[in-house]
Order: C-alpha cells, then sequence, then structure tokens
C-alpha cells in the first residue's frame, strides 16, 4: 500500500512537469522518425520497429478473412522482470468498452427493455436540477456523444493515477456543472454519458451490466478472456503499463474491462460481420454507434478495427503513454495496415 501510495504522488508531480516541457520544447521527433522511416517488408519488422521510438511493449492481433489469426510483438511484458510481450496478456482496453455497452444497449432496446427515447430524467428524476437538460437528454444521445453532459476526466479534480472509487464519486465530478452545449445541437466526446448509460443498464436489469454482456456476447462468443476489472484476474496476467519518463508500473491502478487481444478482435469480427446482432438489432446499433474503437488510459492505449477493403481486424496494444507516445502509437497501426494490404494485395 505505501509502494502504491508513492507511486501516485510521484505521477502527480511529474507527469504535469514532463507534459508540459516536451509540449513546450521537444517536438514529437519519435512520432516523426516513425513516419518518415521507409515502410518494412513485414508486419513484424514494423512491430519490432516501434520499439525504437519510444513504445515499451506491443501487441498485434490480425485476423485476415479465410486465414488463421497471427500475434506479433515486441518489447516488454513487464519491464521491471525483463518478461517479453506475451499476446495472451490481458490488457486494459480502456474506452474499447464502449462498443460492449452500445452493443447491450442495442439488445435490451430490441428486447422493448429500454427506450432510445428514454430521458436522463425518466431513469433517475434525482439528477433533474443537477444535470443540466437531463428531462431533454435522451439515452440515444448519451450513446451518441450528443448530450452535452461534461466529461468527467476533463474536471481538474479528476486524477488518472488515483481514480474515483465508484461510480458515485466519478459523477460527483460533474453534477451542478453547466451542459457544454444544448442537447444534439453538436458531438462531443464525454466518458459521462457511458458512465450513465451503464447505471441506465444497473437499473432495468437489476444486476450487474457486465453480468448481462457476459451473457449475451461474451458466452455466445466463447470469450474466456474478458473481464469486467482489475479485482477479477490475477495481475500476473495483466500487461504492464506505463508512462514515458516514469519507472512506476502503472497496472495496479484498476479502470474497468480488461482483454486479451484475440478475445477483442473475435467480438470485433463479429460485431462488423453481423454474427452478433440479429437484423433488427444491426439496424439499430447501426443508428447509433460506431464499430470501431480507441482506448487510452494511463499507461496503456489500444486500438480496435475492422478494414472493409481487405476484410482484416487489426488491434493493437501498446502499453506506453505520454510524450508523443500517442502519435507514435498511431503512425505504426496505420504503417501496419499499409503493410497488410501490400501483402493481401500481392497474394491477390
Amino acid at each position: 500500500m505505501q509502494k502504491k501510495k508513492r507511486t501516485v504522488r510521484i505521477l502527480r508531480i511529474v507527469m504535469p512537469v514532463i507534459a508540459i516541457i516536451c509540449t513546450a520544447v521537444f517536438p514529437p521527433w519519435d512520432g516523426i522518425r516513425a513516419w518518415l522511416k521507409p515502410l518494412p517488408d513485414t508486419v513484424q519488422e514494423q512491430v519490432d520497429d516501434a520499439i525504437n521510438h519510444g513504445l515499451d511493449g506491443i501487441i498485434v492481433y490480425v485476423d485476415e478473412a479465410g486465414e488463421p489469426p497471427v500475434f506479433y510483438t515486441a518489447g516488454w511484458k513487464d519491464r521491471d522482470n525483463k518478461i517479453p510481450a506475451d499476446p495472451q496478456s490481458l490488457f486494459k482496453i480502456a474506452s474499447i468498452n464502449k462498443l460492449y455497452v452500445a452493443v447491450a444497449t442495442t439488445k435490451l432496446v430490441n428486447d422493448q427493455r429500454l427506450s432510445l427515447d428514454d430521458t436522463l430524467a425518466d431513469h433517475f428524476p434525482e439528477l433533474v436540477g443537477r444535470i443540466e437538460n437531463a428531462e431533454k437528454i435522451t439515452l440515444r444521445l448519451m450513446v451518441q456523444h450528443r448530450s452535452g453532459i461534461p466529461n468527467y476526466t476533463d474536471h481538474p479534480d479528476f486524477l488518472w493515477d488515483d481514480p474515483p472509487k465508484n461510480n458515485k464519486e466519478t459523477l460527483e465530478l460533474v453534477l451542478d456543472m453547466p451542459a457544454d452545449f444544448e442537447p444534439d445541437e453538436k458531438y462531443s466526446y464525454s466518458n459521462t454519458n457511458y458512465l450513465l448509460i451503464r447505471e441506465i443498464l444497473d437499473k432495468v436489469l437489476g444486476y450487474g451490466h457486465f453480468q448481462y454482456i457476459k451473457e449475451e456476447i461474451l458466452i455466445p462468443l466463447e470469450l474466456n478472456n474478458t473481464f469486467s476489472s482489475l479485482q477479477e484476474v490475477d495481475i500476473d496476467d495483466v500487461m504492464s503499463g506505463y508512462y514515458a519518463g516514469v519507472e512506476p508500473d502503472l497496472k495496479h491502478i484498476d479502470f474497468g474491462m480488461m482483454a486479451t487481444a484475440e478475445d477483442v478482435g473475435i467480438f470485433l469480427r463479429a460485431l462488423n460481420d453481423g454474427s452478433l446482432l440479429n437484423d433488427s438489432e444491426q439496424a439499430i446499433y447501426s443508428s447509433i454507434y460506431v464499430y470501431e474503437h480507441k482506448g487510452w488510459v494511463l499507461g496503456y492505449q489500444s486500438i480496435a478495427r475492422y478494414h472493409k477493403d481487405i476484410d482484416t481486424v487489426v488491434i493493437q496494444f501498446v502499453n506506453t503513454t505520454g510524450n508523443d507516445t500517442e502519435l507514435t502509437t498511431l503512425v505504426v497501426y496505420n504503417r501496419i495496415v499499409r503493410i497488410l494490404r501490400e501483402e493481401i494485395n500481392i497474394d491477390e
């Protein structure tokens, strides 16, 4: 416990200083260099090269239709103990979890247990006057990030290295704040939307929404390596997470859903090929949310996308954040997809 407290204190002091210095003084050279280099011939070469640009570890899962899935890794699962990146490691998938929540919402709407026209006030009348426009904000607008509810992770009191202990504490950060805009006026990504959606699902179901996700998504797809939180897993199975320039391993911070790259890849394939949802569910889902996502929490970045032109799912996990690693991660991902396009087109 003392070690965890020391880590939190160090991160609170060091992270803002590093971010300010790097933003003001240093251009994102690692990302620029990664972008400018000649494209290698293979995905593994690109993954290996990613470690030369400030990333501690990387896992890439590639599912090309009609071919067995392929894994690529480089760098460390655990830098301190010199454990190489393991494709079967559990990883904090962060906002990729919104895809699962959107699917659960879709299924409940299709079963007429929820309506996309339900308002926040319908489910939580106690939030009227505490969240502006609660009577006008519908479930549809929350799913689509068009509610105007402020994003709790943008609040100055939200600390990535020491997050609130529960949803109630998290929601307190934005209660009584003015809306960012009128409902449906525009789009603005807000994690608060999905916190409230999860609370609505729990209330409608009468039990935790992750159990519903497990019954309706994970079990049918045989996804045995997807979990709701750090509390459900052996921490040794979790890929370590790092912030550039800071020594401590960040994997002890609980930030929601965890999964292997393969589990995320199987889920994403099923979401995109129509096998996860029936026709009426597919029509609902297509009207409210996207079919790909990125994720970011302290120490962990993830990208989950289906590329229709090559009928290929590509999942990328990187266990480093901070400095220009966000740009580097995106550059590496895009270069991997370029390599795959060339390989697949050559094969054809």
